[in-house]
């Protein structure tokens, strides 16, 4: 497949709603948009006992609650709070319609069934590394084949094509530096808070986020396809490891990028 670079859908796809440099001044972060992946029909991993879909949107709410409570100045947004599929063009453009400030999407990672031993967390940002190495951005991208009139959404995108990330590389991500700087904050708290592996921080082109015009990460918060990380996930006590682990690094990222 190949992809033009004067595909005006693709254009506008990729590049969402840019702040201005004018708009940088005087920055805080005032409203946060949270993203439970999946929902509905797009169950995303499946465990043994467990979907992505529904762990995902139970420690998007609580983080929600968590930011609704403790940071009340913060106005907090939903992508999901139920189990409805929600297309990600409306997911960015959520984002992107309320000028919010930050992104925070929750997943959960896996891995083919005969490897139930890798375990740990890793948080992405919108970039591109090697074609080889695009497993996580094909992944998470093959829901947009699910949504109606997806190739009109997306100008062609064909999330199977390793060959489409060469197109997203030739775009610089303005709040690469931004996003980078939250994801780092969040796998800090995994590991040095909470004891998990860090498998670090990655840049692949995954669609969401490069739709988005604000800083945004996807956070893969274990896999379910260990039975260990399964419970992990799925229990009250490792939710709230969760849940304050980004809501924590959230909070430094803010205090040092409030500005007057």
């Amino acid at each position: 497949m190949r992809l033009s670079l004067k595909t005006p859908l693709l254009l506008i796809f990729l590049f969402g709603t840019i702040l201005s440099a004018d708009a940088q001044k005087g920055y805080k972060v005032k409203t946060i948009v949270i993203d439970a992946g999946h929902g509905g029909g797009k169950p995303g991993a499946i465990g043994a006992f467990s979907k992505e879909k529904d762990i995902a949107l139970q420690v998007a709410l609580k983080l929600g609650k968590k930011f609704e409570e403790e940071m009340p100045d913060v106005k907090i947004l939903y992508t999901r709070k139920t189990d409805v599929d929600v297309d990600f063009y409306k997911r960015a453009g959520l984002a992107n319609d309320n000028k919010a400030d930050l992104f925070i999407s929750i997943h959960a990672n896996s891995m083919p069934a005969r490897n139930r031993t890798t375990k740990g967390t890793e948080t992405f940002v919108a970039g591109m590394h090697r074609i080889n190495e695009q497993d996580v951005a094909i992944r998470e991208n093959a829901d947009v084949m699910l949504e109606k009139n997806y190739k009109e959404n997306y100008g062609g995108f064909d999330p199977k094509d390793p060959e489409t990330f060469i197109i997203l590389s030739l775009f610089k991500n303005k709040f690469r530096t931004k996003s980078m700087e939250l994801a780092r904050l969040i796998q800090n708290n995994y590991r040095d808070v909470d004891n998990r592996i860090d498998r670090g921080i990655k840049e692949q082109g995954i669609l969401i986020l490069q739709r988005c015009g604000m800083p945004a990460v996807l956070t893969e918060i274990g896999f379910i396809s260990n039975p260990e990380e399964e419970r992990y996930m799925n229990s009250s006590a490792g939710q709230e490891e969760i849940v304050n682990s980004i809501f924590n690094a959230v909070k430094l990222y803010k205090k040092g990028n409030d500005t007057n």
